[in-house]
């Protein structure tokens, strides 16, 4: 059964509260109706094992438990291990009388993701799971790895809501996207962002995301010249 619910103003501040006289109050920031701890966990490294999985687990949870309240993932993240780890580190958190309202969770789509180990055959893979199935056409995955048209990015959230155990993430990012102004015009690049936040404005409506937003390294700090430069305004 997943976890209903998502973070809340109320949920976020009772999270805050419990560690007064712990650690200083100014740890916690309020941000878009929600008090966010300062730092937060990010699961993007390590290996694709149980082992790593159980590390995952265990440190979302004491993160939780020392006054961290914003976890963040990818689904292509140690081959989806990172959203599962997560979701299982949540209902362990349940159990010890953390609420779903309580934690921030973020995750992002865009990169094609392994399931669980990578294959030996990566393209044949990506064929028979994307391109075969129809989630996907040649022409929409740029570089062989990306991909952001709304019929994929709608598979992908469902599959992250699943991995996670949730029934709405409070952020999803739409990951790199400049990664496709490598092989795309900038003015088909326009359209087809365009065409992902619709979907994901549709994604907000039926109650499977809260907020949304693009999650990148550089390129909106690049210069404007650059050829994977992105204005914040425009975008």
């Amino acid at each position: 059964m997943k976890l209903p619910g998502f973070a809340t103003r109320e949920g976020t501040d009772r999270y805050r509260r419990r560690f007064d006289g712990k650690i200083p109050r100014e740890h916690f920031r309020s941000m878009n109706g929600l008090w966010t701890s300062s730092i937060g966990i990010g699961t993007y490294l390590g290996n694709h094992d149980d082992a790593t999985d159980k590390q995952y687990r265990e440190a979302v949870v004491r993160a939780v438990e020392s006054g961290c309240n914003v976890i963040d993932s990818a689904i292509n993240y140690r081959c989806q291990r990172s959203e599962r780890s997560i979701g299982t580190a949540l209902k362990e958190l349940a159990t010890r009388g953390y609420g779903r309202d309580e934690v921030i969770v973020a995750t992002k789509g865009g990169f094609l993701p392994f399931d669980g180990t990578p294959p030996s055959d990566p393209r044949s893979y990506f064929t028979k799971t994307f391109m075969d199935t129809g989630l996907a056409a040649a022409p929409d995955v740029v570089g062989g790895y990306h991909c952001m048209t709304p019929r994929y990015l709608s598979n992908q959230l469902d599959c992250s809501l699943r991995n996670l155990n949730l029934d709405c993430v409070d952020i999803y990012y739409l990951h790199n996207p400049e990664s496709q102004l490598a092989k795309v015009a900038r003015e088909e690049f326009d359209v087809r962002l365009l065409k992902a936040f619709e979907a994901l404005e549709q994604a907000v409506a039926s109650g499977k995301v809260r907020m949304y937003g693009t999650a990148t390294w550089n390129a909106y700090r690049n210069p404007v010249d650059a050829k994977d430069y992105l204005s914040l305004a425009q975008v």
